[in-house]
């Protein structure tokens, strides 16, 4: 309480920046991974590229082989079960993208 009662604001709430061409890159800590970025701006400020590579995106080639692998050993269950399976594996390596993009869509073909 005495930090909070103490509060003064500043007379301003940003540092005022003058843009100027350049090219920037950063990383920060995501549950699922890293969250890499980089930006290139002209003297003006505009952003002339951007490159943002999420985990979901790393991640992308051992989601996809390891549901290969998981699809080929229990092909045999019911497709719903099969689904949800499937689901929570992607979960272990996103724990939102299954639910947030609802992207699976499973088709079974059995002999």
């Amino acid at each position: 309480m005495r930090i909070s009662d103490a509060y003064e604001p500043p007379e301003q709430p940003f540092v005022k920046v003058e843009p100027q061409a350049g090219t920037g890159f950063g990383w920060s800590e995501a549950p699922r991974g890293m969250l890499y970025h980089r930006y290139t701006l002209d003297a003006e400020g505009t952003i002339l590229d951007a490159n943002i590579i999420p985990p979901t995106s790393q991640n992308q080639k051992s989601v996809e082989s390891d549901l290969r692998a998981f699809v080929a050993k229990n092909v045999d269950l019911p497709a719903a079960e099969l689904q949800w399976q499937c689901e929570q594996a992607i979960r272990n390596y996103d724990p939102c993208i299954s639910c947030a993009t609802h992207f699976l869509d499973l088709h079974i073909e059995r002999d």
